[in-house]
């Protein structure tokens, strides 16, 4: 596990290379890096923004240590005198960053460091990589919402995730999409999402037979969810039926099914309980689900009451990347930008308006320059001011999940559906394209 403390060492060579040459040049005024991207993952009609907030807490408590300098020492890459400098090194910058959860589409920045040059050019790795996987998450995590339409969906994902940071930074951005519990237990405690498991088919396998499991775990755990399809699941269910009529104090919450045809399993199993008077009892399935299963198992009928996920989400197997950039837009008061084909950026520091139906839905996201006016909601907001974090900030994250997934509703029935959606309209100033039309002639001159 990496410790905060060695934060600092997480770049890759050319930015500490890069922030000596910097350095060694006396290039000291201030740079505008925007983070931001060029294009929708495949199979998303938006990115739920996630961590950019939170690493900016990071940032303002970044120090190059003693031993991180003798380190870099080794690579006989570095100059004593600026690895002397990045031991004095203190973020000195700002931060603006949109609020954590909220649903962004292309070229919209996510946040916008404001800094000397080489304090800004450290950052890159680390803000990518820390907004990046929280961002992939809950983008993916959010269309389980969508699917389960108002059903519960509990996290089962950590075991296949990539490395347990990522399993459990993973379960913050869940609770920001909006799931129901996860069965991670210390994320859980540390993100306040509810905590829920039922059992391994390893448990009842132990037993000799699966009736003396399922009593041990009730008399231990009332009101437990039963892992029903060990062996023969209706089977499984008749003998239940008959156990809770014998003895009526005993008390369980619910089964799950893991395998088979889903739909007809949870048919047949909710008959078999509702025929005997449990209509109280609860079908929750697992197994290999993601969006397209659940909503196909939802518009079936199926009488399913909540959905366990684990690979999809964990691994967002379908769409495991966000081609994050993470790009120079001014320095020394001069707009800066990439001209090179399909990477073309905009220059300048930029602020996101975010404009609304009157039925309260999103209707336009406009991009204008950071001093603009423009009718709308900003969406940029300062959290971090002469490398000290704002007053509230971070936020409280009841206070987060419930702003996000107040914007979350605000989304247009199509961007919540599973296909894909119409380009979103995001809308450029006149500012900014003439902005953009005069840099790209010095840049190409």
């Amino acid at each position: 596990m990496i410790k905060q403390d060695d934060l600092p060492l997480m770049v890759d060579l050319y930015e500490l290379a890069m922030a000596q040459a910097y350095w060694a040049e006396g290039m000291v005024d201030t740079a505008v890096f925007s983070l931001f991207f060029r294009e929708l993952p495949e199979n998303r009609n938006f990115v739920l923004a996630c961590g950019q907030q939170h690493i900016a807490e990071l940032i303002s408590q970044l120090r190059f240590t003693g031993d991180h300098a003798e380190r870099l020492r080794q690579l006989n890459r570095f100059q004593p005198e600026f690895l002397d400098w990045l031991k004095d090194f203190r973020f000195s910058g700002s931060i603006r960053a949109v609020a954590e959860g909220t649903p962004l589409f292309p070229q919209e920045p996510i946040l916008e460091v404001t800094a000397p040059i080489a304090e800004a050019q450290l950052l890159e790795s680390l803000i990518m990589n820390y907004v990046h996987l929280e961002s992939v998450l809950a983008s993916k995590a959010v269309r389980l919402v969508f699917a389960a339409d108002g059903r519960p969906v509990v996290d089962f994902g950590m075991r296949r995730m990539h490395g347990l940071d990522s399993a459990h930074r993973g379960v913050k951005a869940y609770r920001l999409a909006g799931l129901s519990g996860t069965s991670n237990v210390l994320a859980g405690l540390d993100f306040g999402v509810d905590v829920s498991g039922t059992m391994a088919h390893s448990f009842v396998q132990a037993y000799p037979d699966e009736m003396e499991a399922f009593k041990v775990y009730a008399r231990l755990y009332p009101g437990t969810t039963l892992l029903v399809d060990t062996y023969d699941t209706r089977r499984a269910v008749r003998r239940i039926v008959d156990w809770l009529r014998q003895e009526p104090d005993v008390h369980i919450g619910g089964i799950r099914l893991d395998s088979g045809e889903l739909e007809k399993e949870a048919m047949d199993c909710r008959k078999i309980l509702d025929d005997a008077g449990f209509t109280d009892v609860k079908i929750m399935v697992s197994g290999g689900l993601n969006e397209y299963s659940v909503a196909a198992l939802r518009q079936g009928g199926a009488p399913i009451d909540g959905f366990g996920v684990g690979t999809a989400i964990g691994a967002a197997k379908d769409s495991p990347a966000i081609e994050l950039a993470y790009k120079l837009t001014e320095y020394a008061g001069e707009p800066k930008m990439k001209s090179s084909p399909g990477k073309v950026s905009w220059p300048g520091a930029k602020q996101v308006f975010r404009q609304f139906e009157a039925d309260g839905l999103i209707a336009r996201d406009i991009i204008a320059g950071v001093e603009e006016k423009v009718d709308g909601t900003p969406l940029l907001e300062t959290v971090l001011a002469e490398g000290e974090l704002l007053p509230g900030y971070p936020q409280p994250l009841y206070d987060q999940v419930t702003r996000s997934h107040e914007m979350i509703a605000a989304l247009p029935n199509q961007y919540r559906d599973l296909e894909p959606a119409a380009t979103f309209p995001v809308e450029f100033t006149d500012y900014l394209r003439c902005l953009r039309t005069e840099t790209l002639k010095k840049v190409s001159t």
